[in-house]
C-alpha cells in the first residue's frame, strides 16, 4: 500500500483536492454552457461562387418572421472543400450548413456520418454539426424536389411521366433518386455521357418517342449572372405535352423556361424546391 493511503491526513488532503478539481471542472463546463447559450446560433452556406445565393435572405427573413432569437445565417465562400475542417474549428456557435455547387459530392469525405438517402444519392446538401464537432450529412434536395414537383403536378404520384434529367452532378443524383421513388423512368443527359446516359444530341430521338414527358434541368446553366446560357435542347421536339422544371431560381424566368413557354410547354422554376429543402434542413438542425 502506498504511503498516501497509510497517512489519513494525506488521504484527506488528496480527497479535498480531488473534490476541488471536480468542482472547478463543473464550473468550467457550466460557464461554457452558459456562454454557448448566449452565443448566436450560426448557420450558413458553403460553395463557390455564392453571389447567386438566396439562402441568407431566406433564413434572415425566417428568423425575423417567426421571431427565432439569437440566430444568424452567413455565406462562407469556399473554392476548395478542404477548407471545411478549419471553418468548423474557427467558427464558434456554428450549428448547421447548407452545401451547394460544387461541393455536394466532394463533401462526403469530410463527414462523420451520412444518412441513408444521402448515401444512396451520393450527395449531401445539409450538414448538422454536433456540440463535439461531429458532422452528419443529409440530402434535403430529394424531399424538396419531391414536394415542389407534386405541388406543381399533383397527378404525378399516381401517373408519373417519363423524364429527362439534364446534368449529372449532385442535384441530378437527388432528382433521379426522387423520380425513382415516384416510379418515373428517367434518363440522364450529360455533355460527357457515361454508359447508360444520353448526350444532348441524343435527346432528339428520346423526345420524339415521348410526346408527354418531364424535363428537369439540374445544371447551373442560365443562373445569374450567366442569364443568356441554356441547355442545348432540340427545341423543335418540345411541345405542349412536355413539362419543364428548371432548378435554377435566379432569375425566376430563365432562358430555358422562356424557350419552353414559347413552344407551349408547362414550366416551373426552382424557387419552390428551394423553400421546401430549406425547411427540411431547418428541421434537421433543430433536432441535432
Amino acid at each position: 500500500m502506498s504511503n498516501l493511503y497509510r497517512d489519513p491526513l494525506k488521504r484527506a488532503i488528496s480527497s479535498f483536492q480531488t473534490e476541488k478539481k471536480r468542482e472547478g471542472l463543473y464550473h468550467c463546463r457550466l460557464l461554457r454552457t452558459i456562454s454557448l447559450q448566449h452565443m448566436p446560433h450560426l448557420y450558413g452556406l458553403i460553395g463557390y461562387p455564392l453571389g447567386h445565393s438566396f439562402s441568407r435572405q431566406y433564413f434572415t427573413d425566417k428568423f425575423e418572421r417567426e421571431r427565432i432569437p439569437n440566430s444568424e445565417y452567413r455565406l462562407f465562400e469556399m473554392p476548395d472543400i478542404s477548407a471545411l475542417p478549419a471553418l468548423i474549428r474557427h467558427t464558434p456557435g456554428l450549428r448547421g450548413l447548407n452545401v451547394t455547387i460544387p461541393h455536394k459530392t466532394a463533401v462526403l469525405a469530410y463527414l462523420d456520418h451520412i444518412d441513408d438517402v444521402a448515401a444512396a444519392v451520393g450527395a449531401v446538401n445539409t450538414i448538422c454539426i454536433a456540440p463535439d464537432g461531429e458532422l452528419q450529412g443529409y440530402n434535403t434536395d430529394v424531399q424538396g424536389f419531391t414536394d415542389a414537383l407534386l405541388h406543381w403536378l399533383p397527378g404525378f404520384a399516381q401517373e408519373p411521366l417519363p423524364a429527362l434529367v439534364l446534368g449529372s452532378g449532385g442535384a441530378a443524383k437527388a432528382v433521379g433518386y426522387a423520380l425513382s421513388r415516384l416510379g418515373s423512368a428517367h434518363q440522364v443527359v450529360s455533355r460527357t455521357p457515361f454508359e447508360g446516359q444520353l448526350g444532348y444530341t441524343d435527346t432528339v430521338g428520346w423526345l420524339g418517342s415521348h410526346a408527354k414527358a418531364l424535363i428537369v434541368n439540374t445544371t447551373p446553366l442560365g443562373m445569374y449572372p450567366n442569364v443568356d446560357s441554356c441547355p442545348l435542347l432540340p427545341w423543335a421536339s418540345i411541345g405542349k405535352g412536355h413539362c419543364v422544371f428548371d432548378l435554377v431560381y435566379n432569375p425566376s424566368d430563365t432562358l430555358l423556361l422562356r424557350e419552353a413557354i414559347a413552344r407551349g410547354a408547362a414550366v416551373q422554376n426552382g424557387l419552390g424546391m428551394l423553400y421546401a429543402q430549406a425547411e427540411h434542413a431547418w428541421r434537421l438542425w433543430q433536432m441535432a
